[in-house]
């Protein structure tokens, strides 16, 4: 491996930050990247997870890390408060519930997933931390964008909520989506502020629609809520 920095270690630990920003890999898939040792490689690989650079999917699979993943065009920071906080409480929203749960923020056109935790079974309805989706669909987006600081009239003229919904949304304090990203899924969320006020972040419960019916908001709105609501606490405490 040809040195850059002249720190070796360094090094090494970008390899492994560049192979995991291009989509998930499994450990063979890492070191043929990289060119590591396996060991070298998974040692890296396990301790950047534990700064929360590098993450794992459902599968077990390496991801781009909620630090690494929020800082893709970032405008502003992300408190790292709200991440280290975030996981606790969307575990226990998922006990409470039975339904994965995530955590997003807003990156231009699309909300980052930077913390989630899954149902053991169910793969169709989990998000990974570090995927990016579109801000034209979900429950998620319409949070973001019901409390944006100003309005995006192109992002919802191609979404399936107008500024009606929008409007719902900031009354009511949570939004719903059916089969708005994918078919047969449906989701809750509620928005997450910062010690100002300020809307930082959206928490998500996502489901299968047969679990959830066509009024999910109705079956776990309140849960969703009182999630976002201890989250903001603690990042305003923090």
């Amino acid at each position: 491996m040809k040195q850059l920095s002249g720190v070796g270690v360094l090094d090494k630990a970008a390899l492994v930050l560049a192979a995991v920003e291009h989509g998930p890999v499994s450990l063979t898939d890492l070191v043929a990247r990289t060119g590591l040792t396996r060991a070298t490689a998974h040692r890296l690989a396990s301790a950047l997870e534990v700064h929360r650079l590098v993450g794992r999917d459902p599968a077990g699979r390496f991801v781009a890390g909620p630090r690494l993943a929020a800082a893709a065009g970032i405008a502003a920071p992300l408190p790292w408060e709200l991440v280290d906080q975030a996981d606790a409480i969307l575990t226990e929203l998922r006990h409470a519930t039975g339904e994965s749960t995530q955590l997003y923020v807003r990156r231009g056109a699309l909300r980052l997933c930077v913390a989630a935790s899954e149902r053991a079974s169910g793969l169709r309805d989990t998000v990974p931390v570090g995927a990016a989706l579109p801000m034209t669909a979900g429950s998620g987006a319409q949070v973001l964008l019901a409390f944006a600081d100003e309005p995006e009239p192109d992002l919802i003229g191609a979404a399936p909520f107008d500024a009606a919904v929008l409007a719902q949304v900031r009354e009511r304090g949570w939004a719903q989506s059916v089969g708005e990203r994918e078919t047969g899924l449906a989701s809750v969320s509620a928005p997450v502020r910062d010690e100002a006020g300020t809307v930082i972040a959206a928490v998500s419960l996502s489901g299968p629609l047969e679990r959830l019916t066509r009024s999910p908001g109705r079956r776990h709105g309140a849960a969703v809520i009182e999630a976002a609501r201890r989250l903001s606490t603690a990042v305003a405490s923090d």
